[in-house]
């Protein structure tokens, strides 16, 4: 997902950024309001994370204004240290799509930002790029018309790169999302990229799976810089 910070505090967006782009999303920012606004009418993104009291404009007028003037339908997650009910219904009245309340957990943060990701996706099971598509329901995969079969691992490792598409997805994060905390000795990873790409990409004549020097892994619809990188 690409998503976009607005937070008048250096600190709490460096530190959302750092944990979001572990996760393997991308992230921008701004310190203000008007600064926001900017970025938001100016590319798109799939989620806004914004502080309600900021300079120049404020939390709940940027989204207003998004809503309104915009038709902007990005979800939003409020951040704030405005805790009464007044402030959190009037949140919501301005087209928030969530209230988190400072000081958080990133984790809980990560969590709702999730839950949204699902709601997005509920009427939507199945991934495209190019001539390859991924049913996540049935976990079948097929590329130009012929079913490709996976093992549970690959799978889940396709599903994370498409998942992501067009943004990069670090080893870390890779890792984590196979093995979770539990990770293998030897570099299972390679190991894995190597297989789905002899199932994904060899029999093909485009590949679709890009290596990305010292980061990771990202599908891409052009030619990878790195076709047999591991």
């Amino acid at each position: 997902m690409r998503i976009l910070i607005v937070e008048d505090n250096a600190d709490i967006t460096a530190s959302i950024a750092d944990y979001l782009e572990f996760k393997g999303h991308q992230c921008d920012y701004a310190y203000d309001g008007m600064s926001g606004l900017n970025l938001a009418t100016s590319h798109e993104y799939d989620l806004y994370i914004f502080d309600i009291a900021m300079p120049n404009m404020d939390g709940l007028e940027l989204c207003q204004v998004l809503r309104g003037h915009r038709k902007d339908k990005t979800p939003v997650i409020f951040l704030t240290a405005r805790d009464t009910l007044e402030d959190k219904l009037a949140g919501f009245a301005s087209g928030a799509d969530d209230y988190l309340v400072k000081p958080f957990e990133l984790k809980e943060l990560y969590a709702r930002l999730e839950a949204i990701s699902r709601r997005l996706n509920t009427h939507s099971s199945t991934l495209n790029l190019s001539d390859l598509t991924v049913n996540i329901d049935t976990q079948e995969v097929h590329r130009q018309g012929e079913k490709i079969q996976l093992s549970p691992n690959n799978f889940k490792l396709l599903r994370v790169l498409m998942e992501h598409y067009p943004a990069a997805v670090s080893r870390k994060t890779l890792e984590y999302q196979l093995w979770g905390d539990e990770l293998p000795d030897s570099d299972s990873l390679r190991s894995h990229i190597y297989k789905l790409r002899q199932k994904i990409d060899k029999p093909f004549g485009q590949p679709l799976i890009q290596t990305v020097p010292g980061w990771g892994f990202r599908m891409a619809q052009q030619e990878g810089d790195d076709e047999t990188g591991q």
